[in-house]
């Protein structure tokens, strides 16, 4: 009997003694020791080294929502990781730890777990893993992206943020042109083509596409520049806030702000947590294309022929109520309903950029963007 195998037998003792909490610490320490060795060791095949693997997972647990579960998830090629890395680019796809997250579901080649993101019956999660791919700005996402485009069936809003996405690259933009040129673009993308070409670096992207695509004029018909100028200009918050609440942009009649204003749209108190100021000028200047869940539009008519638009507040068996962009709830009987639809378009104005100058949406959007969550 070997010194080394008494010294074995007596770890192996003294673990099946220590309390249950004492056990997962010194497990805890054993992995990471063991991953620690693992990072030092060149071209590693885990697939060999079964016990190796099992401890690196354990560790990885430790690990989630960090960029070195990320790191090591790509160093040894983790499939097993795919579930952690979809959950980070849905919740977290406009950060650096979001993007890198769907980047690494692409590079370990998780086409099933990529489809099913991609086709998410939560529109909202889908969009989000659409811009999280956008975000790669790579064009090896582009046969992913371009289907969603051409795709009638789909939702404005995930036809315009998978055009978005495409633009994000110089093969994506050169693809959008094409589509533009060949009239296969649908009308309710238009604008984030606009956006998207005439912003691009390529001059020949920039005067081809403005052939055919314009972006919307502001008041005066000033020309409004695309949103990544915009996002860059500086705005003024307190004038932003009295625009907001004001008689020419007049935001309030249809969205509160800390406790002001009227609910038909979103509660934007927090808006400026969740969205970014490039997200709030696309909610403005394209309010269709990022309709929030449970506001979207619906159009009721009735037996005599009258015909209501509004958020659906509440529906049963036997009731619907309807509340308009006036903020008045509409109570309506199913007997009486003909008819009852949801649009796809927002009920938000979407000329509501008329009424503006660039300056005035740059002040409005600086304001929203400081409308957070107290921490």
């Amino acid at each position: 009997m070997t010194f080394r195998f008494l010294i074995h037998c007596l770890l192996v003792f003294l673990v099946a003694i220590l309390p249950a909490a004492a056990q997962d610490d010194a497990q805890k320490a054993k992995d990471a020791l063991i991953v620690r060795t693992l990072l030092r060791l060149p071209g590693i095949d885990l697939s060999a080294k079964p016990e190796a693997k099992a401890a690196l997972l354990r560790h990885l647990e430790t690990l989630k929502g960090t960029e070195q579960y990320l790191d090591i998830a790509d160093k040894f090629q983790l499939r097993e990781t795919k579930d952690e890395l979809l959950k980070l680019a849905v919740e977290h796809g406009d950060s650096s730890l979001g993007v890198k997250a769907a980047g690494l579901l692409v590079k370990l080649g998780e086409k099933d777990v990529v489809a099913k993101a991609l086709a998410d019956p939560d529109p909202a999660k889908a969009a989000r893993f659409i811009a999280a791919l956008g975000l790669l700005a790579d064009a090896k996402t582009n046969d992913l992206l371009a289907p969603l485009v051409t795709n009638s069936q789909n939702s404005t809003a995930i036809r315009t943020v998978a055009v978005t996405a495409l633009g994000r690259n110089a093969p994506g933009q050169k693809w959008l042109l094409a589509t533009v040129e060949q009239g296969l673009l649908l009308e309710d993308c238009k604008f984030a083509a606009a956006n998207a070409l005439l912003s691009s670096a390529d001059d020949a992207i920039r005067t081809a596409a403005g052939k055919h695509l314009s972006l919307p004029a502001a008041a005066g018909g000033e020309p409004l520049p695309p949103i990544a100028e915009l996002v860059k200009r500086s705005g003024d918050a307190a004038r932003g806030k009295e625009l907001f609440f004001g008689v020419t942009a007049q935001c309030a009649k249809c969205h509160k702000a800390k406790g002001e204003g009227k609910d038909v749209g979103p509660d934007l108190s927090e808006i400026g947590s969740k969205l970014s100021k490039e997200a709030l000028y696309l909610s403005i200047l394209d309010p269709s294309a990022g309709v929030s869940f449970n506001y979207e539009t619906w159009v009721v008519r009735d037996f005599n022929g009258t015909i209501l638009s509004g958020v659906l507040v509440s529906q049963t068996d036997a009731e619907v109520e309807l509340k308009t962009v006036e903020s008045i709830v509409h109570k309506l009987k199913k007997a009486d309903i003909d008819q009852m639809k949801k649009s796809p378009l927002s009920l938000m104005p979407a000329d509501l950029q008329k009424q503006l100058k660039a300056q005035d949406l740059v002040d409005i959007v600086e304001y929203l963007a400081m409308l957070k969550k107290e921490q």
